[in-house]
C-alpha cells in the first residue's frame, strides 16, 4: 500500500519529469536533465523551505529570552505560561519549521531515489504521453560520465555540504552557565560543518555521478536561499 502510494504520488511523478526533460534537451544530456528538476523540485519547495529556514533563525534569536525564563527559577507552569507568551509576542510557532521540514523530506527523498535507482526508463513507470528519450547521453556537457563514480563531483558535493552547513542559522550565543542542551547544540554544529561533508562526498562517490550532480545543485540552491535569509531576515 504505501509502496504504491511513493510510487503513485512522488516516484513516477519525478522519473516522468526526468524523462521529459531529457528528450527535450539537445542530445540527450542526463547531467542537464538532473540539474533542471533538482531546481524545478527546489524552487516548489522554496515557500516551504523559506518558513522553515525564517522560523529556524527566529527560534535562535528567541533562545537567550527562552533561557532567562527556565533560569528564572519559577514554577513549570508559569515557565510555561511566559514561554506561550514569548512566542506569541513574536508571533513564532516552534513547530512550525519541524512540519514544514516533514512535508518536504518524503519530495527530497524521492528525488534522490530517481537518481540513487540508475536512471534507465521503463515504458511500464511512463505516463501514456511520456516516451522514452530517443538519446540518453550519460556524458554530462561530453566530460563526466555521471552513470558512473566521480571523484571530482563527489569532492565538489562535499565542499557544497560544507557551506551550506557555514551558512546554516547558528545557535544563540549562551548566556550564563552552558548547560546540556547549548553543548549539544554546538557539538551538532560542529558535526554538520566538518564530518557530515566527509559523510555527502563519501555517499556522492560510492552511488553515482548523477546523485553528485543532485547533491551538489541541492546544495548550491540551500546556500543562496541561506545567504538571501541571513541577509534579509530581521
Amino acid at each position: 500500500m504505501l509502496t504504491n502510494l511513493w510510487n503513485t504520488f512522488l516516484y513516477n511523478p519525478l522519473l516522468n519529469a526526468l524523462a521529459l526533460l531529457v528528450a527535450f534537451i539537445p542530445n540527450g544530456d542526463v547531467g542537464i536533465a538532473v540539474i533542471i528538476l533538482t531546481l524545478l523540485v527546489k524552487i516548489v519547495l522554496f515557500p516551504l523551505s523559506q518558513r522553515s529556514l525564517k522560523s529556524q533563525k527566529q527560534m535562535n534569536f528567541l533562545a537567550p529570552e527562552l533561557k532567562k525564563i527556565k533560569e528564572s527559577g519559577v514554577s513549570k507552569e508559569e515557565q510555561a505560561k511566559l514561554t506561550f507568551e514569548l512566542y506569541k509576542t513574536h508571533k513564532t510557532n516552534p513547530f512550525s519549521g519541524c512540519l514544514l521540514l516533514l512535508i518536504q523530506i518524503p519530495i527530497i527523498i524521492a528525488l534522490y531515489s530517481v537518481f540513487y535507482k540508475g536512471i534507465n526508463f521503463n515504458s511500464d513507470v511512463l505516463y501514456s504521453f511520456v516516451h522514452i528519450p530517443e538519446q540518453m547521453n550519460m556524458m554530462f556537457l561530453g566530460l563526466l560520465d555521471i552513470s558512473q563514480k566521480s571523484l571530482l563531483l563527489a569532492i565538489l558535493a562535499g565542499i557544497s555540504q560544507f557551506f551550506q552547513a557555514y551558512y546554516m542559522p547558528k545557535p544563540a550565543p549562551s548566556t550564563g552557565k552552558s548547560d546540556f542542551a547549548d553543548s549539544f547544540s554546538k557539538s551538532m554544529q560542529v558535526q554538520m560543518k566538518y564530518v557530515f561533508p566527509f559523510i555527502i562526498g563519501f555517499i556522492a562517490y560510492t552511488v553515482s555521478g548523477a546523485v553528485a550532480l543532485y547533491l551538489i545543485v541541492s546544495n548550491i540552491f540551500a546556500i543562496g536561499q541561506q545567504i538571501y535569509i541571513n541577509k534579509n531576515g530581521k
